[in-house]
């Protein structure tokens, strides 16, 4: 079995490629990793048994250090053409797994590679259809993204540096394009008289970091926490998580936040909604509805049963989305396509 992720950096893809790979590592299956050198993926899964890392540079190398494995699996776009320029040589079936919600580039070459696939899977049905306006006949499964293995272990120190008596949390790359962390900004700056003690924390580092850094420079309840190890600590020391992406396939770290019990305010976009209910298990706005935004924490804020009910009902939901489940449906997948002994998902 062999994977392939070219991304650079370490975001929600990278994170889930690492899960589904120590997973089948626990199960016996024997494993191949083509990654860009230098990244981080690499060195994360330096310790797992029966693992074959490949470091590489480019789209040819990459390919040539696939080999002739019984099946390739995709895990982002980059990593598309080497796979394809492999199978052209060793035959070696591809699996394509899609999951952001951007269409891919309408050209013959991307058509003719999706189409060569032998199975493509998706993160949501809103993934699954945006692949669709590339290539209407494109046939796809859905396979979840699971929560991480996220375990808190010191959080009240987090708390006492933020200072405030409630904490709005959001993790995410700062980048706003996607992630939509100017509105966080402009409703901590609308919430600023309601509730001064208020803290809009933002753990993450990227591109827009010195723009957003700059927009929130006037709004004091804004706290960038930046780039953090510390992910479960984050979680376990907010009360309300805020994901205003403007696009996301599905949003792992949605997940986690759930698994948490951590009730949520999003924007209903692409797969967000596959995950959360509007007054279920969190609230769901329209993109760039601040005083929408702003209304649905305050109204969270007031009311601590509804959010114990919903922080009840994420941690039952996220109870779906465990890595043993994820790699359950890939591995009845591996086999199908390769002809192997089927086995029943978990």
């Amino acid at each position: 079995m062999c994977h392939i992720n070219l991304a650079r950096g370490f975001r929600g893809g990278e994170r889930q490629t690492e899960l589904l790979i120590r997973e089948l590592a626990a199960s016996g299956v024997a494993q191949r990793l083509v990654a860009r050198q230098g990244e981080p993926l690499c060195s994360r899964l330096e310790d797992v048994t029966g693992l074959e890392l490949r470091p590489c540079k480019g789209v040819l190398a990459a390919a040539r250090a696939i080999g002739r494995p019984d099946l390739i699996h995709v895990h982002e776009g980059r990593s598309l053409r080497s796979a394809w320029l492999n199978s052209l040589i060793s035959g070696a079936p591809y699996l394509v797994t899609r999951r952001v919600l951007n269409v891919p580039r309408r050209h013959g070459l991307n058509r003719r590679m999706y189409r060569r696939a032998a199975a493509v899977t998706v993160l949501s049905d809103a993934v699954g259809q945006s692949l669709r306006q590339l290539d209407a006949a494109i046939e796809y499964r859905i396979v979840p993204s699971a929560a991480s293995r996220l375990s808190a272990t010191r959080a009240d120190d987090l708390r006492d540096r933020w200072g405030g008596d409630f904490v709005v949390g959001h993790i995410g790359a700062l980048d706003d394009a996607d992630k939509g962390q100017r509105q966080i900004i402009e409703v901590a700056r609308l919430l600023r008289e309601f509730r001064p003690e208020l803290r809009f924390v933002l753990v993450g580092g990227g591109e827009d970091e010195t723009m957003l850094r700059d927009a929130a420079s006037d709004v004091p309840g804004v706290v960038f926490e930046g780039h953090s190890e510390r992910v479960a600590d984050c979680l376990a020391a907010f009360d309300l998580f805020l994901f205003p992406s403007r696009r996301e396939g599905l949003g792992s770290i949605l997940i986690d936040a759930m698994s948490f019990g951590l009730p949520v305010v999003a924007t209903r976009v692409g797969g967000i909604p596959e995950l959360i209910e509007d007054g279920r298990n969190g609230r769901l706005l329209e993109v760039s509805d601040i005083e929408g935004l702003a209304r649905a924490i305050t109204d969270l804020i007031r009311d601590p049963d509804t959010r114990a009910r919903m922080g009840d009902a994420n941690r039952e939901r996220a109870g779906e989305y465990t890595a043993a489940r994820m790699a359950g449906h890939y591995l009845a997948l591996y086999q199908e396509l390769t002809g192997g002994p089927q086995v029943e998902r978990a």
